[in-house]
């Protein structure tokens, strides 16, 4: 591989342009079922998610800091949107929704300064298992709410939890021909994702099951109301459970409600939407930063300020809050992306597609999508996430657990809430002082080209920016020595995470890191980046 970086802005186009295209049509083929399943699966009008992904593709990758990265609507928000709509709609969807594009305009102008006033470092406020435990809930409530599109049911049951119970007693309900669809859905992504052909392996999965859905709907003649008998039961099927889409594109267009603005669960909603599509879209493009063939670093301030503008834009026309996806930004850089561009010709072929298509839409079925969304549940919330996270430490597990549990009894934000509550607690339990759990004891003494960095105390996920910010002020190619103090009560994941990461990178650049006195702390389990404390 030619290790030369590639251009960026109009001399990137002129050099890569034949990848970049190639790369975002495949994009766009992923991204188009996927736009539509994350919408209607948030409670939001279909065309919402449409507009998501084309701003995200022909306006944010302009302004954004990273260079791979995929723009759109994605899993991490659904439940986030989704319970907005019903909270500040009070049932009445179509307002709760109007309300809501309100609070994304905020969010997107909350963005908007957090990355003007450099606060691209947010992700160090959030420990790594309590991110994973968000994620991990997120897929849970999604698989929740498809379970029934995908087979056709109508539950009885309102809350997650209560869907979640309900599961198991709903089964003999199915809709036969329906459950036909969700099912062939996913075990068509099943198949792809695990095949090794690696011609069928660049097969857009999401667009297969999407075709053969749109298939088994005109065998099963879903455009026409009608009843069928199977077994002596008489189910119902009809239009309702194909993807019902405006005729024209501007039909589609919604614009925001502010008449709440004064109410406090509209802050905690604007609040939420803002941190938690803030953190999504830094930790995508970090994940991004350290697979690009090319090392090239993303603009995280500068990242900020692009989701800002696109969430700030959408909020006015009716678009869902965009991130940096992880699952098509991979499929991004796996096609050959060299440069911004390909996420913004992704945004233009979504956008030709709903001017020329429009139709082809509207033959989806329902449960198609909801297959491909119970399968990016099942990956967000995989029996090996959890065992990971238990072989990490009991530590990890306990704030994990407690992030999946509250979020799915109460919501998102509550459970991120009692994560990082609970991660300072088990801090304490540790021994380290409250003044240290949010400002650590770092002093730094230089001579010539060799840093040497004196840490008391602690190091963790709530003290961290200190060290950040110190690091930042080293130039590249020069020397660090950290040395960890004898009376150090401990180093946690997160920090022992950030550690290993940054050694990675500094030393690929030319430099030097020497983690002194790391190996006389013991870590509480097996796994190497274990939280380590004091012997």
């Amino acid at each position: 591989m030619n290790n030369e970086k590639p251009k960026d802005w109009l001399p990137g186009l002129k050099e890569n342009w034949k990848s970049d295209i190639l790369s975002g049509f495949v994009v766009f083929l992923i991204a188009l079922p996927l736009c539509l399943g994350i919408s209607l699966a948030s409670g939001a009008p279909p065309m919402a998610g449409i507009f998501s992904g084309i701003v995200g593709g022909l306006v944010v990758s302009l302004f954004s800091g990273s260079h791979l990265t995929i723009n759109g609507p994605a899993a991490g928000l659904i439940a986030v949107v989704l319970n907005s709509i019903f909270v500040l709609g009070g049932g009445d969807a179509k307002l709760g929704f109007e309300i809501t594009l309100a609070a994304i305009v905020i969010a997107g102008a909350i963005q908007i300064v957090l990355g003007l006033v450099r606060a691209g470092n947010l992700t160090v406020y959030f420990p790594i298992s309590v991110v994973h435990g968000m994620m991990a809930a997120i897929g849970i409530i999604i698989i929740s709410k498809q379970f029934y599109v995908a087979l056709g049911i109508t539950p009885t049951a309102k809350s997650i939890l209560g869907l979640l119970i309900e599961i198991p007693t709903s089964i003999v309900n199915v809709n036969p021909e329906v459950a036909i669809i969700g099912i062939s859905a996913i075990v068509i992504l099943a198949i792809l994702t695990k095949i090794q052909n690696p011609v069928l392996k660049k097969l857009p999965a999401p667009l297969v099951a999407v075709l053969v859905g749109i298939v088994l709907g005109f065998v099963f003649d879903l455009a026409d109301e009608h009843s069928y008998t199977l077994l002596n039961h008489t189910y119902k099927i009809g239009p309702e459970k194909l993807v019902n889409l405006p005729n024209h594109i501007y039909e589609g267009l919604s614009f925001p409600n502010f008449s709440r603005w004064k109410d406090g669960i509209f802050w905690v909603m604007v609040i939420t939407i803002a941190l938690i599509a803030s953190i999504e879209s830094l930790l995508t493009a970090t994940a991004v930063d350290n697979t690009d063939p090319y090392r090239r670093k993303s603009n995280m301030d500068r990242e900020l300020v692009a989701k800002g503008v696109g969430n700030f834009f959408l909020g006015w026309i009716g678009g869902l809050p965009i991130i940096a996806e992880v699952v098509r930004s991979s499929a991004n850089m796996e096609n050959g992306a060299k440069t911004r561009w390909s996420n913004f010709f992704h945004g233009m072929f979504l956008l030709l597609f709903i001017l020329l298509l429009p139709g082809l839409i509207h033959r989806i079925p329902l449960a198609s999508l909801a297959g491909i969304l119970i399968m990016v549940g099942l990956r967000l919330a995989s029996p090996h996430v959890f065992q990971e996270t238990y072989r990490k430490g009991w530590d990890q597990i306990v704030i994990f657990l407690v992030t999946v549990i509250i979020t799915i009894v109460e919501d998102l934000l509550v459970g991120v809430f009692c994560g990082i509550i609970t991660a300072i607690l088990i801090q304490m339990y540790f021994g380290v002082k409250f003044r240290y759990i949010f400002v650590a004891d770092i002093t730094i003494e230089s001579n010539n080209k060799v840093h040497t960095l004196y840490v008391k105390h602690a190091l963790l996920f709530s003290n961290m920016i200190s060290l950040k910010l110190l690091f930042r002020k080293i130039s590249l190619g020069e020397r660090i020595d950290l040395k960890f103090d004898e009376n150090v009560k401990m180093i946690g994941f997160s920090a022992i995470e950030f550690l290993q990461s940054f050694k990675r990178d500094y030393e690929e650049r030319g430099g030097q890191v020497n983690l002194i006195g790391f190996e006389d702390l013991k870590p509480i389990s097996a796994y190497y980046g274990a939280t380590r404390i004091q012997k």
